[in-house]
């Protein structure tokens, strides 16, 4: 029988009825979370690193190809059982033991939801400029280590509660969102390509690499490939919170394989590409759209400031809900699920999300990046060697949500799979401290770190896999 403090209707199986999402659906999905202004500046922060405009795009197709893997995994037990990322982590992790992985993906969603919160509010804050000048010269009434001024926070407030009365509708208005952003949102992207090319003259000035970028730079590739795994590292997880809606699971991998390499590599070549036309433009990169619209916009009129800033402003929340919100809200209201429902929670992550202090997490980003995949990665090995190599895609989903049945290992913990996932941060953490300028490792650490998604979770899914078979057969 379930127990109660394990179970509430958000976090229940779903049933035959309740699965709508097709492989449209699914593909809108993804079109409407990688089509946002992180995607954009994506190549850029990699070209940050020394690589040319063909090295980025390269890397983000490479590593879009490599994460759909584990996305497409992860989605199956989703589809098949109509359990959310939270209780799959229940098989391997032990039915108390899963929070500790799905709150370490829970509070990633968190700050990416402040960042992403952060750049709508921008986009506010610059438009009430171009339509006002002077609207918000206003005085700065927050304590200075908040480090923002007032106008800008009280718009990043009015982004946030506009994404909070969408968050209260429940996850219907979410895919109803992605399914009317996705098309749209594509053809802002064209046309901000089409306003480039057509400003500078040739396509092959927007490609130009800027100067100082290398021709031939394995380590700089390496980096570019581990940020691009990264940054939908999070969603390979938490992907059967979405899966579960599926059909079947040949929609849940159509449906992704259709449009989420494709749609991350255009839309990033999109941003490398509009980005070196500016230093042509104006003599100075632009990375972020907001900054560009707004001056696109004060050299022809208001009435194209108020669409570009709306089409950005819809961009960023059709990704943010989605992508940011949905599994921290499952895996905060998994902590106690007779007591936290999926809006509570989601309510929760918005204001974690905020204690990040988002504003200042853009001059972080490629550490962000690096730090967070290095961490995540270790609980897809442990998830995707579980239910492969172990239980053979076989649950026992009522068990799932009791106490004392086979997933109850030791204490509602599974001592092997926690192990693992600490090994393959562990052999993360020499690498990371030096990233960050905390201690100064031999070099293998830091090769090893330039590979930081991949060494998490192949050495986790061995140590797990191993472990298991050596002290727990089936790990029952």
């Amino acid at each position: 029988m379930a127990d109660p403090h394990l179970i509430n209707d958000d976090l229940r199986p779903t049933t035959d009825a309740e699965r709508t999402w097709s492989k449209w659906h699914i593909a809108a999905l993804w079109v409407g979370m990688a089509v946002c202004i992180p995607t954009y500046m994506l190549a850029g922060w990699i070209m940050a690193g020394g690589a040319t405009l063909g090295m980025a795009v390269l890397a983000i197709a490479i590593g879009n190809l490599i994460v759909l893997g584990p996305l497409v995994l992860n989605a199956h037990p989703g589809t098949k059982y109509g359990i959310p990322f939270p209780v799959v982590l229940r098989s391997s992790f032990g039915v108390m033991g899963a929070n500790i992985p799905a709150m370490m993906r829970a509070v990633v969603a968190c700050g990416w939801f402040g960042f992403n919160t952060f750049i709508g509010g921008k986009a506010i804050y610059v438009l009430a400029l171009i339509v006002v000048p002077n609207s918000w010269s206003m005085p700065d009434v927050l304590p200075a280590f908040m480090g923002i001024g007032t106008g800008m926070f009280l718009c990043y407030l009015s982004f946030w509660a506009i994404q909070v009365a969408i968050i209260v509708r429940g996850m219907e208005s979410i895919r109803k969102l992605e399914a009317l952003a996705a098309p749209f949102l594509i053809l802002i992207g064209v046309a901000l390509f089409g306003w480039a090319w057509a400003k500078t003259g040739s396509l092959s000035d927007m490609m130009a690499s800027p100067p100082g970028a290398r021709q031939s730079a394995s380590a700089t590739l390496v980096v570019g490939i581990n940020f691009a795994v990264a940054f939908w590292g999070t969603l390979a997880l938490n992907i059967p919170d979405f899966a579960r809606y599926a059909k079947s699971q040949r929609d849940q991998i159509v449906g992704q394989a259709i449009a989420l390499p494709p749609t991350m590599t255009l839309y990033a070549f999109i941003g490398a590409a509009v980005t070196n036309a500016t230093l042509i433009l104006y003599s100075q990169a632009i990375p972020d759209p907001i900054d560009l619209t707004a001056k696109i916009s004060s050299e022809s009129s208001v009435l194209v400031a108020l669409i570009s800033m709306f089409a950005l402003g819809l961009a960023t929340v059709s990704t943010n809900l989605a992508a940011n919100i949905v599994s921290p809200a499952n895996d905060i209201s998994n902590l106690s699920p007779s007591r936290i429902s999926f809006k509570a929670g989601a309510i929760i992550a918005t204001i974690v999300g905020s204690l990040f202090f988002p504003w200042k997490l853009a001059d972080e980003i490629g550490n962000w990046l690096g730090a967070y995949g290095a961490v995540l990665g270790a609980v897809g090995g442990v998830m995707i060697a579980d239910y492969y190599l172990i239980r053979k895609t076989e649950l026992v989903v009522d068990e799932l949500y009791e106490r004392g049945g086979r997933y109850e290992f030791r204490g509602g913990f599974n001592p092997i799979a926690l192990c693992a996932l600490a090994i393959g941060v562990g052999v993360n953490i020499p690498g990371m401290l030096q990233q960050l300028g905390v201690i100064t490792a031999p070099d293998f650490f830091a090769s090893l770190y330039s590979w930081g998604w991949f060494v998490a979770f192949f050495v986790a899914a061995a140590a797990h896999f191993v472990g298991t078979t050596l002290f727990a057969g089936k790990g029952a």
